[in-house]
C-alpha cells in the first residue's frame, strides 16, 4: 500500500508542474487556452496572474516529491498537509472558477489523501 500511496502522491505532484509550465509559461498559447477556457485576449491581460498561481502549483508539487522521498514522520506528515492543501485549493478553485477543478484536482488530492493514511 504504501508504494501504491508514494505512486499516487507523485503522480498528483507531476499533474501540479504540468499545471505550472501552463500557467508560467504557456498561459497564451493554444493549448493552456484550450485547458482553461480562455480568449487570448483574456489571457494576455492575465498573463501575470497566471504566472503567479502557477508558481503556487510549483510549490504544492515540491511539497508533494519532499513527503515521498523524505522518511517518515516527516514524509507522512508533508504528504498530508501537501494533499489536504490541495485538496482545499481544489474546492475552492471548483467553487470559484470551474467545476472541473473539483475532478482534476480534489479527487486525486483526495484519494491520495487516503491511500497515505492507509499506509501509515
Amino acid at each position: 500500500m504504501s508504494v501504491i500511496a508514494t505512486t499516487v502522491v507523485l503522480l498528483i505532484a507531476a499533474l501540479h508542474v504540468c499545471i505550472l509550465v501552463l500557467e508560467m509559461f504557456l498561459w497564451t498559447g493554444p493549448q493552456a487556452r484550450a485547458a482553461f477556457g480562455t480568449s487570448a485576449a483574456f489571457a494576455a491581460e492575465t498573463k501575470a496572474l497566471a504566472a503567479n498561481q502557477g508558481l503556487y502549483n510549483g510549490f504544492l508539487a515540491a511539497g508533494l516529491v519532499w513527503g515521498a522521498v523524505v522518511s517518515d514522520p516527516v514524509g507522512f506528515q508533508a504528504k498530508v498537509f501537501f494533499l489536504v492543501c490541495v485538496a482545499v485549493a481544489g474546492t475552492y478553485g471548483a467553487a470559484t472558477a470551474s467545476r472541473k477543478i473539483l475532478f482534476v484536482q480534489t479527487v486525486p488530492a483526495l484519494i491520495g489523501l487516503a491511500l497515505v493514511l492507509a499506509a501509515h
